[in-house]
């Protein structure tokens, strides 16, 4: 089975964990890295002969444009992030749209290719945001991955299916769930991201397998900074946030490249119409 390779293109400094820590003003003074750090995932992905998805934000995009060349010129699937990883709970429904707007602009006039998949910032599309998926279908989007259905202290929508599901009666628009792993009546995150650098490989390993045991492709996530152990600290962060970005950078590279041979995958878009075709529609208010 195929599973979901997803990458989501953003800088160290534009984490969730560090948005009280650093101010959005001094993006533009701090070292950037992101561009380094995506051409050694595009080298990576190269050398396994896999294709994936670049959920990337318009903010990166418009700094780096030879980069997002490069991605769509290897074959990768260029998709949104929204434009400055502002949580999708924090905007009003028309903001989301501009939101929405400005970044589909932006990644399809660099990139030369439709943009069709999103991925919410720190997968902020819950149970706070009803009016979210019809803002998505009405921009034209044919998939989200924006829902972790688990708990979690910065976010999460515990009731969302595992599975992909369709928030809307009048389309087609799918919701691809983060990868997630049933153990002793808990639902576990499992998908990638700081999950996979700080549990051991063999976890990571055995929640795909099993997802694809239950006859479900898996999706997996991860950031260009998290195979970037030389990035810089962020002395006065919450130390919950240091432990969090910082542990297992060094190992995260060597993970991924055994991960990538262990399963078949492909880009998001490739699965996105099986998906939509075998998704039960789920809301909410349900």
């Amino acid at each position: 089975m195929q599973n979901g390779l997803s990458v989501d293109v953003e800088d160290w400094f534009q984490v969730g964990a560090f948005e009280r820590s650093i101010d959005r003003d001094d993006w533009p003074s701090l070292e950037c890295r992101v561009e380094a750090n995506c051409d050694a995932v595009l080298r990576l992905f190269d050398e396994a002969g896999v294709k994936g998805t670049f959920f990337t934000l318009g903010w990166v995009a418009e700094r780096y444009p030879a980069l997002i060349g490069r991605i769509v010129a290897a074959g990768h699937e260029l998709a949104s992030h929204g434009y400055d990883h502002k949580r999708v709970f924090t905007l009003t429904a028309a903001e989301f749209a501009a939101d929405l707007q400005k970044t589909q602009a932006i990644l399809e006039d660099i990139g030369g290719t439709p943009v069709r998949g999103y991925r919410a910032p720190s997968f902020s599309v819950d149970h706070r945001t009803p009016w979210a998926h019809a803002v998505l279908a009405e921009q034209g989007y044919a998939y989200s991955s924006s829902v972790a259905p688990v708990v979690h202290d910065h976010y999460g929508w515990p009731a969302s299916p595992r599975h992909a599901w369709r928030p809307l009666a009048d389309s087609a628009l799918v919701e691809w769930p983060v990868t997630t792993a049933r153990i002793a009546g808990r639902t576990l995150a499992a998908g990638g991201g700081g999950f996979m650098r700080l549990l051991p490989y063999g976890f990571t390993r055995w929640a795909i397998a099993r997802m694809n045991a239950e006859g479900h492709p898996a999706i997996l996530y991860f950031h260009p900074w998290e195979i970037d152990p030389g990035q810089p600290r962020v002395a006065d962060a919450p130390l919950k946030s240091k432990i969090r970005h910082y542990s297992g950078l060094s190992v995260m590279a060597g993970k991924l490249k055994k991960l990538l041979g262990d399963f078949e995958w492909t880009r998001a878009d490739a699965l996105a119409p099986a998906q939509q075709q075998r998704a039960q529609p789920w809301r909410a208010a349900a």
